[in-house]
């Protein structure tokens, strides 16, 4: 078998491996780059690791060093209370400030599994208080951390710039946010009216929220830092990831945070599975794998029909697959070789498909947010129950991204 190949069935059992092994799908696309690259293809062992991403591995430890001190010393905390407060115990304001608050805490750099993780607990709980169904308060927060996932800042930003990179379309980073809180925001919109938001308006109910203890010292440092750290990227064009190592090195020497406590919060396991399969991804690109793979995704599609199909594909493997860590380093990487494959297509209206399509159906309970969502589910509601409705809505996302994707990703691919 050739290594090309080679390549393209090592990316199946990486994919096929992400579905429901304990493995690190990352540590296994390496295993299987080497061998393939090095005794197959005949490259040098130091041509295989000069495909590792070290600017993305950079600017992702750097993004997430800077806010695992915002989760490590309670500031994201701190905040997530104060806007659920800010909401007057209205319940009818409720889902609204779910998703607000789940979307911007997401977009500042933690990502939405982080978000989720912060906002689930208090999140639902305040919802069935509050009268919500406990899908829509679900919704809200998944929804929301979604919308917000693709943000320059986030560390799932930094990885569909690099992938945008790797498809011919770079710097469209606020098309790429623009077009993902769009249709999140209509997927929270419509589950709204679904599942009972009209009437929490009307009924006008009440909520208690809890006292709220003032900001500390490290609180106030920590947005201080993180807010200059926010004008000298985008003010200043500083480099984000290394901006973000100044950054976490000045609140630790402030004392804003312990370095092990910081370190801790870093998402070790998402760095290595989106590193090491982007090596992977070299090596399918370097041996012409890449090539055999858009030509199967070609058989699929027409360039009129492309960008409804790439969103439904790509929505039905992160069903199941890491969105961040397999289908974005996967797919987008492809574009230019599906282009050309199908004589036609816009590669930026592709890699906006890719992306909306593989994250609207991360509401899921087979995905970490949908999961933290029921496993934040107050004592004695039925989560049974919520686990068929999550998996039936994110299932049927899979045919809204598509049906999103082919008829409106257009309004958003602007130059």
């Amino acid at each position: 078998m050739s290594p090309a190949a080679l390549s393209v069935l090592a990316l199946v059992l990486v994919m096929a491996a992400s579905f429901g092994t304990r493995l690190n799908v990352g540590v296994l696309a390496v295993a299987l780059a080497w061998p393939i690259a090095v005794y197959v293809a005949g490259w040098k062992p130091d041509a295989l690791m000069a495909v590792f991403p070290a600017s993305l591995f950079v600017t992702l430890l750097g993004v997430t060093l800077l806010f695992g001190i915002t989760q490590a010393n309670g500031t994201m905390a701190a905040l997530t209370q104060r806007a659920l407060r800010a909401c007057g115990g209205r319940a009818g304001w409720l889902p609204a400030m779910l998703f607000g608050l789940s979307c911007t805490v997401s977009a500042m750099g933690p990502g939405a599994i982080a978000a989720s993780a912060l906002l689930a607990p208090v999140g639902m709980a305040a919802g069935v208080q509050a009268g919500l169904s406990p899908l829509l308060a679900a919704l809200m927060i998944g929804n929301g951390a979604n919308a917000g996932n693709l943000s320059p800042f986030s560390a799932v930003g930094v990885i569909v710039a690099a992938g945008m990179v790797k498809a011919g379309v770079p710097g469209h980073a606020w098309q790429v946010f623009a077009a993902n809180f769009v249709a999140h925001l209509l997927a929270a919109g419509l589950a709204w009216l679904a599942f009972g938001g009209p009437r929490l308006l009307r009924d006008d109910t009440r909520v208690d929220v809890g006292e709220v203890p003032p900001l500390t010292r490290q609180h106030w440092l920590t947005l201080a830092v993180g807010a200059a750290w926010v004008v000298a990227v985008v003010g200043l064009k500083v480099n984000l990831g290394l901006a973000a190592f100044a950054a976490a090195s000045v609140l630790v020497l402030l004392r804003a945070c312990e370095d092990g406590a910081m370190l801790r919060q870093v998402p070790w396991a998402v760095i290595v599975m989106v590193c090491g399969v982007s090596v992977l991804i070299g090596v399918l690109e370097g041996t012409g794998g890449l090539d055999l793979f858009s030509g199967a995704l070609a058989r699929i599609a027409t360039p009129a029909s492309v960008n409804g199909v790439i969103a439904f594909v790509t929505g039905a493997i992160s069903t199941y697959s890491s969105t961040s860590g397999v289908v974005y380093p996967t797919f987008l990487p492809a574009i230019p070789s599906l282009v050309a494959k199908l004589g036609g297509g816009d590669p930026l209206q592709i890699a906006l498909s890719i992306n909306v399509g593989a994250a609207l159906v991360d509401v899921s309970p087979l995905s970490t947010i949908g999961a933290l969502c029921i496993a934040a589910l107050p004592a004695g509601e039925q989560t049974p129950l919520l686990f068929r409705r999550m998996l039936t809505w994110g299932l049927a996302m899979t045919l809204v991204g598509a049906a999103f994707c082919q008829f409106g990703i257009r309004f958003f691919a602007f130059r």
